[in-house]
């Protein structure tokens, strides 16, 4: 019988979110490494804040397990002080894959989300 449970995203602290620093690939910060094994899956799920000072939108990447883009890269628009915007639902992950952030100006988007793991 599998049995569900809700974590934090690894990469954050008691649930808070995870400001995204970097700018490249090469700068990303760590949003969540997946559950270990390929039996357990965790269901991932991501939102978006832009607190851009200059009223800018900004484009959050989303890289998993690679840096190929398109292969292993999402890219997600993210306007200005509109709340939070889904980027990520319930997307099924495991094997220890990292899930990495940057974005095209330092320090303005924050990453926030839940994982549902499913321990088979």
């Amino acid at each position: 019988m599998a049995v569900y449970s809700i974590e934090v995203l690894s990469g954050s602290t008691n649930g808070l979110g995870i400001k995204v620093t970097g700018t490249s690939s090469a700068a990303s910060v760590d949003i969540h490494t997946a559950v270990t094994g390929t039996t357990d899956i965790d269901l991932v799920t991501l939102y978006a804040v832009n607190q851009d000072a200059d009223g800018e939108a900004r484009t959050l990447h989303l890289g998993f397990g690679g840096e190929t883009d398109p292969d292993n890269i999402i890219s997600v628009p993210v306007p200005n002080k509109v709340g939070p915007v889904a980027v990520l639902d319930r997307l099924p992950l495991r094997n220890t894959l990292v899930i990495t952030a940057w974005v095209d100006e330092a320090n303005d988007v924050m990453v926030y989300g839940r994982v549902e793991r499913v321990d088979k």
